[in-house]
């Protein structure tokens, strides 16, 4: 189980010289299995409440409790060191986790297709072929919990079928937060959703009202 209590989570702007409110009280509560959704806009504090819940950060206030296995958030950016190669990221997963370097690089290849360019440094690469290696890394390893940002958004159409089918289909029994802006993935594929507006926020069991005010803010 994953449970935030109370959650706040200040940044300090050098240019402003003042802090800044992202999150305010926050409080959620996801259970083995379950599927929750974060629906909010650009800069409504979605991704920095998945940093938070991974643990890649600390709350300013509040409380985060884990009692299963988190992925690192599975999106566009991070969970990937930009100085190493593509090879050297899958070995220090291997490391981390404890698992066979031969697996993971023939899933990380099967799933990524990035061929040569896993020889290369990952700062070398494209926006999207680092999505690629982050997503295939992430699927590789086996959570508890995945922790997904626009993972549908991403890639081509083969890439985004793949991501699709290792989510929604290959891991039904797996707990996710996903953070969207789709309103139908999340009404297809999440149980209830928590709606995030100027740092604030609410947990809807009904997918659709969550939806409509989500498209009303």
């Amino acid at each position: 189980m994953i449970v935030a209590e109370g959650v706040c989570k200040d940044y300090h702007s050098e240019t402003r010289g003042h802090w800044r409110r992202v999150l305010s009280d926050v409080s959620l509560t996801v259970k083995p299995g379950e599927r929750v959704a974060l629906l909010g806009r650009n800069g409504a504090g979605k991704s920095t409440l998945i940093r938070l819940i991974a643990g890649i950060e600390l709350p300013t206030r509040g409380t985060i409790t884990r009692t299963m296995s988190v992925s690192w958030p599975v999106g566009l950016e991070g969970g990937v060191g930009g100085s190493m190669t593509g090879h050297d990221n899958i070995r220090f997963m291997a490391r981390i986790y404890d698992k066979r370097y031969e697996d993971l690089l023939a899933y990380v290849e099967d799933f990524a297709q990035l061929g040569r360019f896993l020889s290369e440094p990952v700062r070398t690469y494209s926006t999207g072929m680092r999505a690629r290696l982050n997503f295939a890394l992430s699927f590789a390893i086996d959570f508890d919990c995945y922790l997904i940002d626009e993972i549908i958004a991403a890639g081509d159409a083969r890439f985004q079928r793949r991501s699709h089918e290792e989510v929604f289909e290959k891991r039904t029994d797996r707990s996710m937060i996903l953070a969207s802006h789709i309103p139908d993935i999340v009404k297809q594929y999440c149980s209830r959703a928590l709606v995030l507006h100027h740092g604030r926020a609410k947990m809807f069991d009904d997918l659709d009202l969550a939806a409509d005010i989500y498209n009303d803010l």
